[in-house]
C-alpha cells in the first residue's frame, strides 16, 4: 500500500484529499502545518507527499526540500491556489515531481505523481494569465512581503487603502 501525506492547512481539503486517495488504495495521513509535516517525516517513511504552496507560517517550497532532505526518494506535488510560473520553477528545481493548481483532484495528483518525465508534446497556449488574476497575485505577494500590513501593501501598489480593503473583500486573504 502506497504511503501519502497530504500537507494543507485548508483543513477541509487536506480531510477531503486523504479520504479520496484511501478510496483509492493509499494509506493517507493528513497534516495542517509544515511542522507537523516534517514531524511525521521524521518518524514516517512516505512515497508521495502533496504539499499546499501556502501555509500558515511557512513556505511549502520550505516543506518541499525539508521533505527531500529527510526522504529523498519521496515523489512530491505541489498544490497552489496562487499558480505562478516562478514558484512552478522553485518547486520543480527543489525537487517536486509535479505543481498542479486548485482545484485539483485525486485522480489529477495521481496522473501527477506517474508523470516521471516531462512532456514534449504539451500543447503551448497562447493564453496569459487574465488581469483579475494577475491583480490578485500581486495583491497576495505585495501582502506577503508587508507581512500583511494593509496600508503599506496599499502605498507600494499606489492604491488607497480603502480600495485595497474592499478587493480583499471580495475574496479573502489565505
Amino acid at each position: 500500500m502506497r504511503r501519502i501525506l497530504i500537507i494543507d492547512d485548508d483543513v477541509p481539503l487536506a480531510e477531503t484529499l486523504g479520504k479520496s486517495f484511501q478510496k483509492r488504495g493509499f494509506n493517507a495521513r493528513t497534516v495542517n502545518s509544515y511542522e507537523d509535516a516534517i514531524l511525521l517525516a521524521q518518524k514516517e517513511k512516505f512515497d508521495n507527499a502533496v504539499v499546499d504552496l501556502r501555509l500558515k507560517n511557512r513556505s511549502g517550497l520550505e516543506c518541499v526540500k525539508e521533505l527531500l532532505d529527510l526522504q529523498p526518494e519521496l515523489k512530491i506535488v505541489v498544490l497552489t491556489g496562487y499558480a505562478s510560473i516562478s514558484t512552478a520553477v522553485e518547486a520543480i528545481k527543489l525537487g517536486a515531481c509535479h505543481y498542479l493548481a486548485k482545484p485539483a483532484n485525486s485522480d489529477e495528483i495521481i496522473k501527477a505523481f506517474e508523470k516521471g518525465d516531462g512532456d514534449i508534446s504539451a500543447p503551448i497556449t497562447a493564453r496569459p494569465s487574465s488581469i483579475k488574476n494577475l491583480e490578485w497575485e500581486t495583491i497576495q505577494s505585495t501582502l506577503e512581503e508587508t507581512n500583511y500590513n494593509i496600508s503599506e501593501t496599499a502605498r507600494r501598489l499606489g492604491m488607497h487603502r480603502r480600495t485595497l480593503a474592499r478587493k480583499l473583500q471580495k475574496q479573502p486573504v489565505k
